[in-house]
Order: structure tokens, then C-alpha cells, then sequence
């Protein structure tokens, strides 16, 4: 019994460790992206910015079509063949190649019409296929470790990844006339050599291609396509429209301005992160009124997160982009409103993948990714770039009424204080869009600011408790 004591202590401690270092990964990710942009921002062009963007987005929409999100399988397949696992993760490594390679040839028949498609060049294409085909060496073996609680190697191939990238396509940029073309073999040079690194020891530790593995994993992994890809659609339709419609210099302004929308996702992940799990618990033992009681501060707290940061946000696009981009700022306050919905809805989520609901949660991110792509195709040629963040906006706030509406109607489950939480999100967001009339007016902004921040710390300091309970459950 103590045997057994001390391993499950030592799992939970790996555990924690390991939860901590992963999280640290991915804001250093972020963190990274965000610190390089304005040296890309003063190098580049408007239109070799937006062009890139328009590059990175396509990528983000090829890889959960042609990696069939094999690494998501791994969350079963580690007790379901606990002694198999390294045949069945080299079998998913193989597929997802044989996924990749099949599509890359389908793309070649096709190139014509893809570049009209996707507005790239061949070169473009090619270079995406070749990331494309090595990325997923990549998330799969990162997943089994992380599942192994291997957290410093976790941690020195993001640090590998991420440095590398910044510094290579920071040092192409510079060094190449075509710098376009040097930011792009930057971000793809780093994942095809990591990946057919980790493809490799992967291989030389066991090399199995079996379809029973295949058939095991496909049928859990393929319906979450559709869910992943119109959620990654939905951030990503709007520069897209706005590359085909308006240009690359409008994308670029609009995709800085979503660069510091990354500032307030970033805050919607990691307290999503320590949230989720506390939420587990309390709906595996039915206390409900805990939740309840934790909803409007835990809501609240990130509101005024939100309204503080965009009161600041001409300064910040003067220091990523400089004034070629202060147009943008009239983006920043929809994001930021955007990104409060999706901390509403994120709470919703929670409950209805815990009780594995996931049906529901397909149709809505289809159903809100088919009407951003509706009004942005209305919206953008009417009223140009700005449009888009408004129908983004109105996405993320269609994607929060279902979840609402599925976990409180369908379910019939009264987890948190709907109404307040609503109450808060809307309000929130109706200040936030007001604030493009005081975005030009600094002294009024940083009076709002020192306001908003001395309640802020304030609400805090109230319920440091709970944000402790949190931090031990992460």
C-alpha cells in the first residue's frame, strides 16, 4: 500500500511539473511571435506582411485537413495498447505522411486552381507541403511525451522550435532581397529538419504500419475535423476574405491588429487551462454551487482584463508596427470583444465535453463559421477590412448563444449564473466596441485605465482563494 502511495504521489507530481512546463511552452510560443512581429512589421512591407499572414493562415487550414489530428488519438490509444504504443504511434506517424503526400499530389493536378484558390505562388504551395508533411512528427511525439510526463523534452524542442524560427527568419529576412521569401523558408526550414529528426528516432525505435491501428484512430479523430477546422476558420476566414477582396496591405494592418488580440486569447487559454480542470471536479460531484459562485468573479476578472487592454492599444501598435499601422486600432476594441465571448463560450464547452456532448459542439462552430463566411463576403466589399472584425465579433457572440443555449436548454444543466455571466460578456463587449470613440482621446484612456486597474487588483486580491484553488488543480 505505501508502494503504491508513493507512485501515485510521484505521478502526481510529475504530473503538475509537467502541466506547468507545458503551459510555460505554449505562452512562450505565443510570447515569442508576439516580441518578433515588430521587427517583421518594420522589415517587411505592408504587402509582403499580409502576404505571409495570408501564407501562415492556409497552413493553419491545409494541416487539420491532411494531419487527420492523429495526435489527438493518443489520449485513448496510451491505455488501450500501453504495450504497443510505440508501434501505434510510428503507424500514425506513417498515415499521416501517406495523408500528406496524397493530398500534395491531388494539390499538384490541381495548382492552377489553387493558387487562384488560396492566392499563392507555386513556390508558396510547395514549401507549405514540405511543413505540411513534417509537423505532425512533431505534435505526435510531442503528445506522447507529455503523456509520459517528459516535460524537459517537451520543453527543449518548443525552445528548439521557437528560437530557431524567430532567429533563422529573422536573419533571412535580413540577408535576402526577396525577404518575402526569406520569412517563409525561415518558418519552414526549423520544422522539416525537427520533424524529420523526431520522424527518425520515432522510426528507429519501431516502424509498424498496421491498419488496425489506422481503423482504431480514424473513427476518433475524423469527427473532430470539422469542429477544429471551422473554430480555426473562424479566426482565420476573415484575413483570408480580406486578402481576395482588399489586398495584402489592408491584411496586414488587420493582422497586426489581431497580433495584439493575442495578447487577451493568451489570457483566455492559460485561465481556461487552470479552469477547466476545478470545473471537472465540481460537475463529477455535482456541486454546482460552487461553479455558480465562481462564474461572476471568474467572468468579471477577465472583463476588465479586456476593457484595460484595449485602453492602451494605439501605444501598442505604435511599438509592434509603428504609425503605418495606427489605422488598425479601430480593429483592436472587436477582437478584444471576440475574445471575451470566446471566454464565455469556453465555460460552456467545459461542461459539455465533460459529458462528452461533442456533437452539439460540431454544429455550433460549423454553423458560426458558415455565417462569419456569409457576412464576411456582404460585409468586407461594402465597408472594406474593419468589416470583418465587426462579423467576427458577431460569430463569436452566435458560437456563445448555442453553447449557452445546448448546455442550458438541451442538457438542462444550470452549472453557472447564466444570467450575470451573459449580463457581463454583453456589457463588456457593447464598452469595448464604444471605445473607438475615445481611442484617440490618451488622457481620458489612462484615466479609465488607473480606474479599471485599482478594481482590478481589488477583485483580485477578493478572490485570491480561488485563484489558488485553481493554480493546485493545473
Amino acid at each position: 500500500m505505501q508502494r503504491q502511495s508513493a507512485g501515485q504521489q510521484n505521478s502526481s507530481v510529475a504530473a503538475v511539473k509537467s502541466g506547468v512546463w507545458f503551459t510555460v511552452c505554449h505562452m512562450l510560443t505565443k510570447t515569442v511571435g508576439f516580441l518578433t512581429t515588430p521587427i517583421f512589421a518594420r522589415i517587411l512591407t505592408k504587402a509582403e506582411f499580409g502576404d505571409y499572414n495570408n501564407f501562415h493562415t492556409w497552413i493553419g487550414i491545409f494541416l487539420y485537413v491532411t494531419s487527420l489530428n492523429l495526435d489527438a488519438s493518443l489520449i485513448r490509444a496510451k491505455y488501450d495498447y500501453k504495450d504497443e504504443l510505440d508501434d501505434y504511434i510510428s503507424s500514425m506517424v506513417c498515415l499521416s505522411m501517406i495523408s500528406t503526400v496524397t493530398w500534395y499530389g491531388v494539390t499538384l493536378l490541381l495548382i492552377s486552381t489553387v493558387e487562384k484558390l488560396t492566392l499563392m505562388s507555386q513556390f508558396e504551395i510547395h514549401a507549405m507541403f514540405l511543413y505540411l508533411l513534417f509537423y505532425p512528427a512533431i505534435q505526435i511525439f510531442q503528445t506522447r511525451e507529455r503523456y509520459h510526463y517528459r516535460y524537459k523534452t517537451n520543453v527543449f524542442v518548443t525552445l528548439l522550435y521557437v528560437i530557431g524560427t524567430a532567429l533563422l527568419s529573422v536573419i533571412l529576412v535580413m540577408l535576402m532581397q526577396n525577404k518575402l521569401t526569406g520569412r517563409i523558408i525561415g518558418t519552414i526550414i526549423p520544422v522539416a529538419v525537427i520533424g524529420f529528426v523526431l520522424a527518425f528516432l520515432i522510426f528507429r525505435k519501431s516502424f509498424s504500419i498496421k491498419t488496425k491501428y489506422w481503423k482504431y484512430a480514424l473513427p476518433f479523430t475524423l469527427p473532430f475535423i470539422p469542429h477544429l477546422l471551422s473554430m480555426f476558420l473562424l479566426g482565420s476566414m476573415d484575413k483570408v476574405m480580406i486578402k481576395q477582396i482588399c489586398g495584402s496591405e489592408d491584411l496586414a494592418k488587420y493582422s497586426l491588429a489581431y497580433t495584439v488580440g493575442t495578447i487577451i486569447s493568451l489570457l483566455v487559454s492559460s485561465m481556461n487551462n487552470a479552469f477547466s480542470p476545478w470545473l471537472s471536479e465540481q460537475l463529477n460531484g455535482g456541486q454546482f454551487d460552487k461553479s455558480k459562485k465562481v462564474s461572476v468573479p471568474y467572468v468579471a476578472f477577465f472583463a476588465l482584463a479586456a476593457v484595460m487592454g484595449v485602453l492602451i492599444t494605439p501605444e501598442v501598435l505604435l511599438i509592434i508596427g509603428g504609425e503605418g499601422y495606427l489605422e488598425a486600432k479601430h480593429v483592436v476594441p472587436q477582437v478584444f470583444a471576440g475574445c471575451v465571448m470566446q471566454f464565455v463560450y469556453c465555460m460552456y464547452v467545459n461542461v459539455e465535453q465533460f459529458y462528452k456532448k461533442t456533437v452539439g459542439m460540431a454544429i455550433a462552430s460549423v454553423s458560426s463559421a458558415l455565417f462569419n463566411f456569409v457576412t464576411n463576403y456582404i460585409f468586407i466589399r461594402q465597408y472594406g477590412y474593419n468589416a470583418a472584425s465587426y462579423t467576427t465579433f458577431f460569430s463569436y457572440l452566435l458560437l456563445m448563444i448555442l453553447h449557452v443555449f445546448i448546455v442550458k436548454k438541451l442538457m438542462k444543466m444550470n452549472v453557472f449564473k447564466d444570467l450575470y455571466v451573459i449580463l457581463i460578456a454583453g456589457v463588456t463587449a457593447a464598452l469595448l466596441i464604444a471605445s473607438n470613440l475615445i481611442i484617440d482621446m490618451f488622457i481620458v484612456r489612462y484615466i479609465l485605465f488607473a480606474v479599471l486597474f485599482v478594481i482590478f487588483m481589488c477583485i483580485a486580491y477578493k478572490n485570491r482563494q480561488i485563484a489558488l484553488k485553481f493554480l493546485k488543480r493545473k
